[in-house]
This record gives structure tokens, sequence and C-alpha cells, in this order.
């Protein structure tokens, strides 16, 4: 911006009678620093610097600088401004711009192609028509086509169409159609155009962007990871906590053995009894005999003789 500043001032004969000296010492060490800064970029990046289309740009108004401005070379000397444009290598939004109009580029060729289309037309019709009446604007094919072209800019449109119609009145349909035309749809295809190239521009800046922001993530992720994993090593095995036991499995139950089948043990024989014992038997067992007791004497109680003492007669010497 300084030495933009400088070759400006290099234009007025004031400044450059009381600091011509000054201004040329800056445009000479601007000069000085561009060609540094060129020759640091080419050792850094080696070929990849010839990769970037700003890069050769920069390059090519750093050589048109150097260049000698004496004899047949002098109109290089009004080429220097030229380093003013590194401004738009070096400000992302005017990069930015740039790049949408030259990605527009592609897309305007068929609207440049239909706009001349439209002026060639209309300048063989105001030839034909009014070439008569105004010479001086439609008295011949490439007169007519500049005519329009300013019309078209809306520069004195409305003089030529009024000097027009001053012989033809109804000169005013063809002069305002043709504006219609090329004024408010076709300048307005270019602008569609450009912002849509704009639009997509900026579309993948932010995918790049977010691109960058992921890989950034990533790596910050495998950095944590790595010091989570190094922490865990360095903490010694007998700290760490004993591992919970783990669930005894079910014990599958035993198929039940089948009972031993048991040997029914013989009936021991039961003895014959002799017929006569056995009625006898059977006879003592429906009647048993009553008992009788003693009725008590009316006189005289009763006396129990006490025992004899010692043994009995067995039992005497």
């Amino acid at each position: 911006m300084v030495n933009a500043a400088t070759l400006g001032l290099e234009t007025s004969a004031w400044a450059v009678e009381r600091y011509g000296t000054v201004l040329t010492a800056v445009d000479r060490l601007a000069l000085y620093l561009f060609t540094a800064e060129l020759a640091a970029k080419v050792y850094a990046y080696g070929p990849r610097f010839f990769r970037d289309p700003w890069n050769l740009f920069d390059t090519a108004i750093v050589t048109v600088s150097l260049l000698p401005a004496a004899g047949g070379l002098s109109v290089l000397r009004a080429l220097r401004i030229l380093r003013a444009l590194r401004l738009i290598s070096v400000v992302p939004s005017l990069r930015r711009v740039v790049t949408a109009l030259l990605t527009a580029v592609p897309g305007m060729t068929s609207i440049v192609l239909l706009l001349g289309l439209v002026l060639y037309v209309a300048a063989v019709m105001g030839t034909k028509l009014y070439g008569a009446t105004a010479p001086e604007h439609f008295g011949e094919l490439p007169t007519s086509l500049f005519t329009l072209f300013q019309m078209m800019t809306g520069d004195g449109w409305s003089d030529i169409t009024r000097r027009v119609m001053a012989e033809h009145p109804s000169a005013w349909a063809f002069f305002v159609l043709f504006r219609l035309v090329c004024t408010f749809v076709v300048l307005n295809l270019f602008i569609a155009v450009v912002v849509s190239a704009m639009e997509e521009e900026h579309a993948e800046e932010s995918v790049h962007a977010t691109e960058e922001l992921g890989v950034a993530v990533l790596a910050e992720l495998a950095a944590l990871r790595a010091e989570v994993r190094e922490l865990r090593d360095r903490v010694p095995a007998a700290t760490a906590p004993p591992a919970p036991p783990l669930p005894a499995a079910p014990a599958a139950p035993l198929p039940a053995a089948p009972a031993a089948p048991v040997p029914a043990a013989p009936a021991a024989p039961v003895p014959a009894v002799p017929a006569p014992e056995a009625a006898k038997t059977a006879k003592a067992m429906k009647t048993p005999k009553a008992v009788k007791t003693p009725k008590p004497s009316k006189g005289r109680p009763s006396r129990k003789r006490p025992a004899r003492r010692g043994g009995g007669p067995g039992q005497r010497e």
C-alpha cells in the first residue's frame, strides 16, 4: 500500500519536485522487498511454488518491475503500479472475489454470445431504419454497434432516442425494447452467474475449513488416548483394584439312577397244628371262665394272716 501511494505521488509535479528522492528510495526499497519475498518463497516451497497461480501472478508483477525503463521499454515504467495488485493475493476476501469471477468465466461465455447476438441484430436493424436520419450514430454497422453499446450502459440513450424520434415518432418502441432486453435481462444474467460462483466458492471454503477442523480434532483425540495409555502403564499392578469374581456356572443336574428291584423275602412255613389241640385252643378263646370273687362274712371281720418269716418248708434244716 505504501508503494502504491508513492507511485501515485510521482504523478504530481509538486511532490516530485520536493520529495522526488524520497519517493524514488521508497520505490526501490519496495521492489527489493518484493524480490526478497519471492526468493524466500521459492527457497521454502521449491517446485510447489509454481503450482500456485497467485505465486505466478506475483512473479509476473515483480518481473515487469525489474525490467529496465530506458529506451523503447520506458512504457514499462507505468506498469510499476501493477504492484498494487499484489494486495489481491494478500487479502483473503479479495482473493475470494477474484477466484469467484474467474470461476464464473465459463458460465458467462454463453451470456456474452447471447449479448453479442442481440447487439448485432439491433445494429443491423438500426442501420437500416435510422442510418439516413442520424448518420453520426447509425450511419454504418460499426457505428451502430458502438451507439447501441453506449445506450446499453445507459450513457446518453435518452438524447439519442429523442433525436431519432423527431423524424420517426415510433422509434421509442425499438430503443425501449433494446434497453429492456440488454440491461434488465442479459446484464442480470451476468450478475446471477457471478453470485452463484461466489456461493460455490464460499461453500468450498466452508467444507475445507470443516475438514481441517475434523483433522485437528482427530489428532487431539489421538494425543489424549496416547496420554491415557501412558498413564495407565505407569500405574503399578499392585494398586490395581481386584477383579470382580466371576459368577459360578450352575451345575448340571445329574440323572437319577434307576432303583434296583428289592427281592421279596420267602414266607416262613407255618407248622401244622393237630386237630384236637386246635379245637381246644379255639374253645378257650371263645368263652373265657369268669373269676368268682369271695363274699365278705357278716359277723367277724376277716383277718389276714401275717406271712411267715423265713423261707418255705424247703428251706428248713
